[in-house]
């Protein structure tokens, strides 16, 4: 404990450390000594203490599987398309964002097609998934064999929840109909106002999946999702029903994850977040690996803040990351300093290093990194526009956004499901 107190009073910075501090934070933003080999085998690990939700897409092919994943993440469908990894024969995963991953996306494919096994798929899957999404086309009657694999998932993990979308409404309206607002689906029964053959579909579909072994939630959402030039209004009708259904059976608190203030409309600032996000789960698991966090948060930070450059189409070169960290402040930057080296000293402490060193990386590493590409995003916004930012304006930003950064990590630690 005296060698630890010594440490801790070792942390304690002079002037002169203050000045080389914000040195060697401008240093570690613009060059992080980390090989990218490296980074991805330390992001490795680190995924294994910050594991990502799964979502577990089961439905035929153009059941509007990547319609959900579109209007979820609000990625374009050629980005979804590009992004998709295989994981077995059949079976196929997509990380959004793609670099630092907030949400797992699994699709199984084939299902409903002639001489289709689906088993290997369902063994994969089901020690993936966090949420069953089943995904069904009002139209389409043929659904037995969706029923059957919700059936026998629910079987052998009769807590999971179920979601089931039923989609492309549009396509049993009457000539000339269009959707109806305000949105009449979470009515039972449901309005006369919507068509009748629409209406017996959906209970049809209901009807034929009967209940599901086990006692978790099951939630009916119909929804249609379509794009701008398809000329349906609202493109992504339903989609407040379906996050908040999501809302209801898990608690993966995926909108904030991905979508953060829901009162934003800058589309750069919605676009930035689940990147932020993203990153800083990244960086707190980083951050909880001893003796790594010296060097690996701040280069998953700068790749963060190389990224929102990127996005909001503005250089970052040394003098934007002297001027965005003379905005700061050396306030923030001796703090920033201070938390990296105060939770290696913990994490070298026999017993607590494990353990409260841990969490305090975790959450410092993860928070300073929500911090900082909020404050980046807001520079990046004002100098997009010409105009000059407000270095007080600047720091409170990242003095709040590390409070919410704080409470967002907290939270998706305490609802975490286990790997």
């Amino acid at each position: 404990m005296r060698d630890f107190c010594r440490s801790l009073r070792a942390i304690a910075l002079s002037p002169m450390d203050k000045i080389d501090s914000w040195r060697r934070l401008r240093e570690a933003l613009l060059n992080p000594h980390i090989d990218p080999d490296q980074l991805d085998a330390v992001l490795g690990e680190a995924r294994t203490r910050q594991p990502l939700p799964v979502i577990w897409l089961i439905g035929k092919t153009q059941a509007g599987k990547t319609s959900i994943i579109r209007a979820l993440t609000g990625s374009e469908i050629a980005e979804i398309g590009n992004g998709f990894q295989s994981c077995t024969r059949t079976a196929r995963f997509y990380d959004f964002p793609t670099e630092a991953p907030v949400v797992r996306f699994l699709d199984t494919r084939g299902l409903g097609e002639v001489a289709y096994d689906p088993a290997e798929d369902i063994h994969y899957c089901e020690g993936q998934a966090h949420l069953l999404l089943g995904v069904m086309k009002a139209a389409d009657i043929r659904q037995d064999q969706i029923f059957e694999v919700l059936r026998s998932v629910r079987r052998r993990h009769p807590e999971w929840p179920v979601l089931i979308a039923q989609t492309g409404l549009h396509e049993l309206y009457p000539p000339g109909g269009d959707h109806i607002l305000p949105y009449p689906y979470a009515d039972s029964p449901l309005p006369p106002q919507v068509p009748s053959d629409l209406a017996r579909a959906l209970a049809d579909q209901r009807r034929r999946l009967g209940e599901l072994p086990g006692s978790s939630p099951v939630r009916w959402v119909p929804v249609d999702l379509t794009q701008p030039e398809d000329g349906w209004e609202p493109a992504n009708y339903g989609l407040d029903a379906l996050w908040t259904a999501i809302g209801e059976v898990s608690s993966l608190r995926l909108q904030a994850l991905l979508h953060g203030d829901a009162g934003v409309r800058d589309a750069y600032a919605r676009t930035a977040h689940p990147h932020i996000v993203g990153h800083a789960l990244a960086a707190a698991g980083v951050g909880a690996l001893p003796l790594v966090d010296l060097v690996g948060v701040p280069a998953v930070q700068a790749k963060l803040l190389h990224a929102l450059a990127g996005l909001y189409d503005q250089s970052w070169d040394r003098r934007a990351v002297s001027e965005f960290l003379g905005l700061l402040g050396a306030g923030i930057g001796t703090a920033y300093v201070a938390r990296l080296l105060g939770r290696e000293v913990i994490k070298l402490i026999p017993g607590w290093g494990q353990t409260i060193g841990a969490v305090w990386g975790a959450t410092a590493s993860g928070a300073t990194t929500f911090a900082l590409g909020k404050a980046a995003t807001h520079y990046f916004a004002v100098r997009r526009e010409g105009r000059a930012v407000d270095p007080q304006g600047l720091r409170k930003i990242y003095a709040d956004a590390f409070v919410v950064g704080a409470s967002l990590l907290q939270a998706k630690s305490e609802t975490s499901p286990p790997t």
